[in-house]
């Protein structure tokens, strides 16, 4: 039962991570495929095209989505493997999820306090 709970917490996180980069990818496809070296600068130049081209950066690549869907492998792996996972790595996605979905309403941050739920309610193998 406890690598039933573990894998579907690491499909929600590997589902949220990959809808977040599809989702980005498709609406900010114009400004990733100007990218090149550096392309997005560290000091904000202040003008429409340079803030839009961080947003794009910021939300897509630059965000929390391929961490996250690497943590949903990982934690796959591990309940495959019977590994026990910490239940802290649950309560920090928890959290941050929580976090997340309160200040952008309406989100699919709040599946992610699914995910998080599902790995701290993990039962331990004996």
């Amino acid at each position: 039962m406890s690598a039933v709970r573990l894998r579907w917490a690491s499909g929600i996180m590997v589902v949220l991570g990959a809808g977040h980069l599809s989702l980005l990818t498709f609406f900010t496809w114009d400004d990733m495929t100007r990218w090149g070296w550096a392309a997005v600068p560290l000091r904000f130049a202040g003008d429409q095209a340079a803030l839009q081209n961080a947003v794009a950066f910021w939300a897509g690549v630059g965000s929390f989505g391929v961490p996250l869907i690497l943590l949903g492998c990982l934690i796959w792996h591990l309940a495959g493997r019977e590994v026990a996972v910490p239940a802290w790595i649950g309560w920090g996605v928890a959290a941050w999820c929580l976090v997340g979905g309160v200040l952008l309403v309406p989100s699919p941050f709040f599946a992610g306090c699914v995910a998080g739920a599902l790995i701290v309610a993990r039962k331990p193998t004996s």
